[in-house]
């Protein structure tokens, strides 16, 4: 497998790692998983949850678009691993409550997909 498909895997595994923040400090009932999370720091790892799931589907359809094309490996790795980077101190500036940090970040990971789609169709 390529870098870049191994971040597809990461990107995968980031909305998971969000939502055990959002559970965290409360005792979790399987019989209800999705009960309301609480305010704060906790609230805001379940949007982070939502919004990595959100992300996930453009990326990899991206990253797999650019490599079915054989688009440069080399920059589909660069961009899968920005990318991945991105999302993750996206994730972390909205449990950390800095929203300017967060739409920064966001938006460094949407530059990212949108470079993988025009690697793409100059491949």
């Amino acid at each position: 497998m390529t870098t870049g498909m191994w971040c597809v895997a990461a990107a995968w595994l980031l909305p998971f790692v969000w939502a055990m923040l959002s559970k965290m400090g409360r005792r979790y009932d399987n019989a209800r998983p999705r009960d309301p999370v609480p305010d704060g720091w906790q609230l805001r790892a379940n949007w982070a949850q939502a919004n990595a799931w959100e992300a996930f589907a453009p990326f990899a359809a991206a990253l797999l678009i650019a490599q079915f094309v054989h688009a440069p490996q080399q920059t589909i790795d660069l961009l899968a691993l920005a990318f991945i980077g991105f999302r993750i101190a996206h994730g972390l500036a909205y449990v950390a409550d800095k929203p300017s940090l967060r739409s920064t970040m966001w938006l460094g990971g949407a530059a990212c997909v949108a470079g993988l789609f025009v690697i793409a169709a100059r491949a």
